[in-house]
């Protein structure tokens, strides 16, 4: 049968990209962080000026942005104008305006296209905030990897090396807290749970732990349609949204 395609959701620092990229190059499939096309647009946007209050000048900037593959074959490199800026977009500074760019209609829009055709081959994992909501809402299988916000804040400041206890992790938790109230609330595609998503919590989980449940996830969901296709029903679960166990 052919590869499924697989809608990754979930808030910011939750392991989306991490997880996601493990979980599909253990399944021999590709994977695509789709924030990276946000946080490409918002750091050239400050790189040439243009402001979040001009949309038309934000949407000129989509075509500039291209997502290469990485030596695992991931959709995980940013390229401008024939040169890699990935290290860029992961600033401190993109950090704090990612958001705002991501809310305004035009930039949302302009992107749709890009990534509904990232995923027509099938056989992908793309990771998001919006994938199972609006991008993908027909997606073959929907996750929604969750944790608390004092749990990402943790791991966001252990994996820049700063102390837990430090101003500058306390700064990672507050500018997380911002984060999920603007993505929350948004006009344009919020960040939510698909009604029939599995609902992966990770607070507790070793991020091992976290891939073999997103994998387990996946393999019983290409095994549910494999014998859907052949008629053979007996073995399927009672419906879509029941949790993934931890």
């Amino acid at each position: 049968m052919d590869r499924l395609v697989v809608a990754l959701d979930g808030p910011g620092s939750s392991g989306k990209s991490s997880v996601g990229a493990a979980a599909a190059r253990t399944l021999g499939y590709r994977f695509c962080d789709t924030g990276l096309l946000y946080r490409a647009v918002t750091w050239l946007a400050e790189a040439r000026g243009v402001s979040v209050d001009d949309p038309t000048g934000l949407v000129d900037l989509v075509d500039v942005v291209d997502l290469a593959p990485d030596d695992a074959g991931r959709l995980a490199r940013v390229v401008v104008d024939g040169v890699d800026h990935t290290g860029d977009v992961h600033s401190p500074a993109v950090d704090s305006a990612v958001s705002a760019v991501s809310a305004v209609p035009e930039v949302r829009a302009a992107l749709l296209a890009r990534q509904r055709a990232l995923a027509a081959e099938g056989g992908i994992v793309m990771a998001g905030r919006d994938i199972g909501t609006v991008v993908l809402p027909d997606a073959d299988l929907k996750i929604y990897l969750d944790a608390s916000v004092d749990e990402r804040a943790r791991r966001r400041a252990e994996e820049r090396g700063l102390d837990p206890h430090g101003t500058e992790a306390a700064s990672i938790l507050e500018a997380l807290r911002r984060r999920d109230r603007l993505d929350t609330t948004r006009a344009v595609a919020p960040l939510r749970v698909a009604p029939d998503a599995r609902i992966i919590a990770t607070d507790d989980n070793t991020f091992e732990l976290t891939v073999g449940t997103v994998v387990a996830t996946i393999r019983d969901a290409e095994a549910r349609r494999d014998d859907r296709a052949t008629g053979n029903t007996k073995g399927d679960p009672p419906g879509p949204g029941a949790p993934a166990s931890r």
